[in-house]
């Protein structure tokens, strides 16, 4: 009996993105200096298409990790800042929603309390490095404006 089985394609010897291929930092988006983001402070908000629909999104420091929604409660769609950029409760434990009262844990987006049920907010990527905060957008949430 002889064997049929033809190798398959030699590995790429070297690793990483193809040519034809963006890598994580060539996709990331500047959103702002890692300073603007005050501990439990105001967000930075940004646009984005979401299912190519406009949205506004939103960055913020909370137990000094930044973390980044989309600006639309689970409840209802609609967005969630009482002020721009403006997304915690008075005693800045919580995201809520202005309109609803939906309220949302800062690190993970769950929902804690309120009409949202076990729907929580749509978590963005966002990573912090050499003093700026950078978006990393994803097949579903892209910039507003592309080059």
């Amino acid at each position: 009996m002889t064997d049929t089985h033809q190798p398959g394609p030699k590995p790429d010897p070297k690793p990483g993105p193809k040519p034809d291929q963006k890598s994580d930092d060539s996709a990331a988006v500047l959103l702002c200096p890692s300073d603007a983001l005050e501990e439990k402070g105001k967000a930075h908000t940004f646009d984005v298409l979401h299912f190519r629909q406009s949205a506004t999104a939103f960055a913020l420091r909370f137990e000094g990790q930044v973390v980044a929604y989309l600006n639309r409660c689970a409840h209802v769609p609609t967005e969630m800042d009482w002020q721009e950029g403006e997304f915690l409760d008075r005693d800045k434990r919580y995201i809520i929603c202005s309109i609803h009262g939906a309220v949302y844990h800062p690190l993970d987006g769950r929902c804690v309390t309120g009409m949202c049920g076990r729907i929580g907010l749509t978590r963005l990527d966002v990573r912090e490095r050499d003093g700026q905060v950078y978006w990393y957008p994803s097949r579903d949430t892209r910039p507003a404006f592309e080059d």
